[in-house]
């Protein structure tokens, strides 16, 4: 079944280990959104972005600067592959499916044990959206709506706080 449906699942990333593979604009994007749930990143790349290198140093992923290798999936809870090497992405995709790990290939949907959504944090609610990796701009179009519509709902919760 080419398209199946993916289960929709909020989990604690917060001790969870998670690897990303690639140091370029996507690698970037991704490991943003992921410092709201965790800080146990470890990027590997070789060359890596501006602010990746100033999270690095800040002190929020951990930055290993040189190609990566088999061993450091150990451990690993989650895999992101986000380089712009087709064979590589292929090799990381191989490897974590031999270890359990999960793996999402950016550059592949169907290399995906999850896809990564548009989110949205307002306190307490977090909401995810995903097209299930064919149709990103409308995903971020929902998004940006439900955005709207809850940023309207805690304005109007404010005003009747403040009656």
């Amino acid at each position: 079944m080419k398209n199946k449906p993916f289960f929709p699942m909020f989990i604690d990333l917060s001790d969870k280990n998670i690897v990303v593979v690639g140091g370029g604009s996507i690698a970037t994007r991704r490991v943003k959104t992921l410092l709201a749930f965790t800080r146990n990143i470890k990027v590997v790349a070789p060359k890596v972005t501006t602010e990746m290198m100033e999270m690095a140093k800040a002190g929020y992923v951990k930055l290993t600067a040189r190609p990566v290798k088999r061993s450091d999936f150990a451990m690993a809870y989650m895999v992101i592959a986000a380089t712009n090497d087709r064979k590589l992405n292929d090799e990381i995709h191989r490897i974590c499916k031999q270890e359990g790990i999960y793996v999402n290939v950016a550059s592949d949907r169907d290399q995906c044990d999850f896809y990564f959504p548009g989110i949205y944090m307002q306190d307490e609610l977090v909401v995810g959206i995903t097209a299930s990796g064919l149709n990103h701009k409308k995903a971020r179009r929902i998004r940006e709506e439900i955005q709207k519509a809850l940023e309207k709902v805690a304005q109007e919760d404010d005003e009747e706080d403040d009656d």
